[in-house]
């Protein structure tokens, strides 16, 4: 008679090495999936930029109706924070709305002049509020210039300037008080009208 064979018993359960494994897997996807510069985490942070442009339309409305229709404005601006400082703090006192969540710009103190800070969005100085088809205000763009339809309105690598979104792309908030997003490269055209200046926040 042949002794019969030795049966080894398993649990079925995982090791702790697996577990570990397992563990270190998940942690490294999510990572992944959620970090700054994955497309995931900046189509998110879109949605809550163009949450953000749609707050300073608002502020932008009640600025109109005290001022005949026009929207802020200062001789020699440099930038946009010098010119929508004028929001705050009468018609807007919460500035956290003028950084963009896609971006790394640290938050502004509330109620505080923008002047002193570096928002995290672009300005189109000189238009007025009603029309669908312009851009009020948009992400921060790689620069000051009009532009056609192919060219590039945000950073096409991840890399300074326009990149708030990384290279996905960013947000134009239209005259109408809606919000257009877009891909980096433009398939419209952004033109600059007589007596119309661009203005992007500090470098």
């Amino acid at each position: 008679m042949k002794p019969a064979p030795h049966v080894i018993a398993t649990n079925g359960g995982f090791s702790l090495i697996e577990l570990m494994i397992t563990l270190a897997l998940i942690a490294i996807l999510s990572a992944m999936m959620y970090s700054f510069s994955s497309g995931k985490h900046q189509r998110d942070q879109k949605q809550l930029c163009g949450d953000n442009l749609q707050k300073i339309y608002l502020a932008m409305q009640i600025y109109a109706n005290d001022y005949k229709g026009g929207l802020p404005a200062s001789t020699n601006a440099q930038t946009s924070e010098k010119v929508l400082e004028a929001l705050v703090p009468r018609y807007l006192a919460d500035t956290s709305i003028f950084i963009c969540p896609g971006g790394r710009d640290p938050e502004i103190p509330s109620g505080e002049p923008l002047e002193k800070y570096r928002i995290s969005y672009a300005y189109y100085m000189g238009r007025r509020l009603g029309d669908a088809q312009i851009v009020l205000m948009s992400d921060r763009q790689v620069n000051t210039l009009a532009k056609v339809a192919g060219e590039y309105a945000f950073s096409q690598d991840g890399k300074s300037p326009g990149n708030n979104h990384h290279k996905f792309g960013g947000n134009f908030l239209m005259g109408d008080g809606s919000v257009q997003s877009s891909p980096a490269q433009l398939t419209f055209s952004l033109p600059l009208e007589p007596g119309i200046i661009l203005l992007n926040p500090k470098p």
